[in-house]
């Protein structure tokens, strides 16, 4: 695992670190590791799909409309983009 050292903490910060590990009765080095794993890797990641299909859903769009375009789709292939 990789060691990180933060240099120049304020010690306010540290006393408000030192506190909120205490509170969540964790040593200050487990609490960092939590704080930076929320911030970087949140949990409640949603996916591309559920994302558009939210946005399809604000916008109003129903399975009829879905179907309506599948039908009136152009279904060739499309052609290569040539740079002559």
């Amino acid at each position: 695992m990789t060691a990180v050292t933060i240099h120049d903490l304020p010690e306010e910060t540290h006393r408000a670190l030192e506190r909120r590990a205490a509170q969540n009765n964790r040593s200050m080095e487990a609490e960092m590791r939590a704080i930076l794993e929320a911030a970087v890797r949140p949990r409640d990641e949603v996916g591309l799909g559920t994302m558009l299909a939210e946005i399809s859903r604000r916008m109003g769009l129903t399975n009829a409309d879905v179907e309506a375009l599948e039908q009136v789709r152009d279904r060739k292939p499309a052609e290569p983009m040539r740079f002559e």
